[in-house]
């Protein structure tokens, strides 16, 4: 495990670049008791060390009561 200093960015980036793959984020919101993806201002976070066997994705019920972004809107129906 380590501990980092960044400014801004989001857990998906620091997900790819310690563990080797993004979907891994929610193991470094877990570590750190963080429900949005999305940083802003000065952090300091733990790192967990990668595990390549662990699971990507939000678990069942992961981050439930807490106001969560929606996806974007598309384009258009293309019709």
């Amino acid at each position: 495990m380590q501990k980092i200093t960044l400014a801004g960015g989001n857990l998906y980036q620091l997900a790819a670049q310690y563990l080797g793959d993004a979907t891994q984020w929610v193991r470094i919101a877990q570590l750190n008791g963080l429900s949005d993806p999305m940083l802003s201002g000065l952090n300091t976070l733990l790192i967990p060390d990668p595990n390549p066997a662990a699971s990507g994705g939000v678990p069942a019920g992961y981050g439930s009561g807490t106001a969560s972004a929606s996806a974007p809107a598309s384009g258009g129906s293309g019709a």
